[in-house]
């Protein structure tokens, strides 16, 4: 076991490569470049709650990574986007991301989207059937380097419009991140 503390940290994806999707014209266009890949990082936030039996609202952001940019959706009230559900049910395009159950039961609650071809590497990277692997875990193990997770940034209100330049990053970092030790474990398994 690697102490983390000690690893360099991991260094994100650049801010210039993140894209928010505003309106049903922009996912249009960001679902062109989302089809043509064969994988994504997936993720999703939301505002947390905070009270016992309080019920989530979200999905309040959904992010969708290809290997050089970082798609974020804002889901607004009453706003459909039915390029982005075309992706999400897509069956030819895998998507992958950590802890994924919650993301999927809120995405179809909220939205009605039921999400296909998803691989949710916490549990596809366990070494034992009862612990999953999280993204940080997954990070140090495959690229030797600290993932940073900002306990103030993963709580912070994610259905508030603007998103945080902080917000941005946190969130497009989840979903690229996921791709990218998918990449890593893929070659890893098959290096040829």
């Amino acid at each position: 076991m690697t102490d983390e503390t000690l690893l360099p940290p991991y260094i994100g994806i650049d801010a210039r490569s993140i894209v928010v999707v505003n309106s049903p014209a922009e996912a249009l266009i960001a679902s062109r470049e989302l089809a043509a890949a064969d994988v994504l990082g997936f993720d999703t936030e939301s505002k947390p709650v905070f009270m016992k039996g309080q019920v989530s609202q979200g999905p309040h952001l959904i992010q969708l990574a290809t290997q050089d940019k970082v798609f974020l959706f804002p889901i607004r009230r009453g706003e459909a986007y039915p390029a982005l559900q075309a992706i999400l049910e897509s069956t030819s395009i895998l998507k992958v991301g950590f802890g994924l159950g919650d993301d999927q039961q809120r995405l179809f609650a909220k939205l009605g989207i039921t999400t296909q071809h998803v691989l949710d590497l916490a549990r596809a990277l366990r070494t034992d059937s009862r612990s999953d692997v999280g993204a940080k875990t997954a990070v140090a193990q495959f690229f030797g380097q600290k993932l940073q997770k900002s306990k103030k940034i993963s709580t912070s209100n994610w259905a508030l419009l603007p998103l945080t330049d902080k917000q941005k990053q946190y969130a497009a970092d989840d979903a690229h991140v996921a791709l990218k030790i998918y990449r890593a474990w893929q070659a890893q398994r098959d290096p040829l």
